[in-house]
């Protein structure tokens, strides 16, 4: 596993860890502590997202060739869990568990389908292909950097 994977797959864990602490503490109706917890993995998707969007997708595509492939399914489904992530913060903020529960729940479901492409399919690609990119390292480099001080 490159450096690449490693990092973006260490990140999907760490992003994992922050969702849980979120959802347990809107379970026990901690909302302050659920409301910081959930801006803090919102953040950090959200992060996680960027560097994708604007550094390994667009060097993968360029370095390939493939432009309507992979990337562009896990576009989609980044689409789909900012939605998601602004109605688990919606329900943070209105100390609504139900609603909390409810978008916790489909989120889940929808990240651990994506990790899981992103990791057994996408990352390797992007390995092969963007092994020796000096820009992506310093992108994912960065990434690193950035949740170890978070």
């Amino acid at each position: 596993m490159s450096v690449l994977s490693q990092t973006m797959s260490h990140d999907h864990g760490r992003c994992d860890a922050l969702f849980a602490d979120a959802e347990a503490a809107a379970e026990q109706a901690q909302w302050a502590r659920c409301q910081a917890l959930t801006q803090d993995f919102r953040g950090a998707v959200l992060r996680h997202f960027a560097i994708e969007e604007e550094v390994i997708f667009p060097a993968f595509e360029a370095r390939s060739g493939m432009r309507g492939g992979p990337t562009q399914v896990m576009r989609s489904e980044h689409a789909q869990m900012r939605t998601l992530l602004d109605a688990l913060d919606a329900a943070s903020q209105a100390n609504d568990n139900a609603a909390f529960a409810d978008a916790a729940e489909t989120l889940l479901l929808l990240m651990q389908q994506h990790n899981m492409k992103e990791e057994n399919i996408l990352y390797p690609m992007c390995d092969q292909a963007l092994g020796d990119d000096p820009d992506v390292a310093a992108s994912v480099d960065a990434l690193a950097e950035g949740a170890a001080n978070a």
